[in-house]
């Protein structure tokens, strides 16, 4: 697939961003800086990216509790995700609200959520809203295999079809959910296969080529927008680290352990040719980009804790 350098920067810098942030985190989770949960999208930095950057800025995202990339890629400020995580009030939920449950409005991302398979009903919400409102714009959102059991995706899918809903469903086959590998609980080989239930396109991606991400978010967008209904994209791709921080993966086997990080989007666009980007280019996108990074944890970090009388704020209206 051709694509402009422009584009080309904006995805390798991203892909950057998404990485470096997801480390700054786990290495702050170990020293005990975060509090509650946290869970990582490494290795799936080109589901996040390719995706959003098909979007344009009225369109909206519903993401996971494995958002943070989500967030990043459609445009969410790191400092206000940081501080969040940091539990600052700062923060988009003013600390309280932590990893699992960042959302910014202004830059359609309509939140993350810790209720497996919710993404897909709120995202079927703000597809009807656009329909009815007649805006030309679509959502995007995203779950794991996981999720793809739950009753409220079958629902949302069923009645997106039934009212061409400008939505598409993107799955990051990630290879397990929660503490379970994908064949103990999805009963086909393909997730995207489940789409012919239905009757709108359902599209295999490799989840780590960028490229191929974006090109097939591109087309869905397009069909949506233009009231051709939904797709659903099954992106394959891999969870490294285990399904929360702290996680012992006993679930995986010692291979699966010792080689995930093969499995690397970044490197996979590098070998691709990144666009025609040279190498001096790509280094200075991912210096700029992992600054971008350092400085927002750094920020969040030197932040005041709010105080305890704060408990008691947003508790009741008035």
């Amino acid at each position: 697939m051709t694509v402009s350098t422009e584009l080309a920067a904006r995805l390798y810098r991203l892909m950057w961003e998404v990485r470096t942030f997801e480390l700054i985190a786990a290495d702050r989770y170990r020293e005990g800086d975060l509090p509650g949960f946290i869970h990582l999208s490494l290795g799936q930095e080109a589901c996040a990216v390719g995706a959003c950057a098909a979007l344009g800025a009225g369109d909206f995202i519903t993401s996971t509790h494995r958002g943070h990339g989500h967030c990043l890629a459609k445009g969410a400020d790191p400092r206000l995700m940081m501080a969040e995580l940091f539990a600052k009030s700062a923060g988009y939920g003013k600390g309280r609200g932590g990893s699992m449950h960042i959302a910014d409005v202004a830059m359609g991302v309509l939140g993350a959520n810790g209720i497996v398979g919710q993404s897909l009903g709120l995202g079927t919400g703000a597809a009807l809203s656009l329909q009815i409102r007649k805006e030309p714009h679509c959502v995007v959102a995203f779950f794991g295999e996981g999720a793809s059991g739950t009753g409220i995706a079958h629902e949302a899918m069923n009645m997106a079809a039934i009212w061409k809903l400008p939505i598409v469903f993107f799955c990051e086959a990630n290879r397990y959910a929660e503490l379970s590998p994908y064949a103990v609980h999805v009963s086909v080989e393909r997730i995207a296969d489940r789409a012919a239930a239905y009757g709108f396109p359902g599209v295999t991606v490799d989840g780590e080529d960028v490229l191929a991400v974006h090109a097939a978010v591109t087309e869905a967008a397009e069909r949506a927008r233009a009231g051709g209904g939904p797709t659903l994209i099954e992106a394959r791709t891999y969870r490294w680290h285990g399904h929360y921080e702290g996680d012992p993966q006993v679930y995986k086997t010692q291979a699966e352990r010792d080689t995930g990080t093969d499995f690397d989007p970044i490197l996979r666009f590098e070998r691709q040719g990144a666009g025609g980007l040279p190498a001096d280019a790509l280094s200075g996108l991912r210096v700029e980009a992992e600054a971008r990074i350092r400085e927002a944890a750094e920020w969040a970090a030197g932040l005041q804790s709010p105080p305890a009388s704060a408990i008691g704020e947003d508790v009741y209206a008035g």
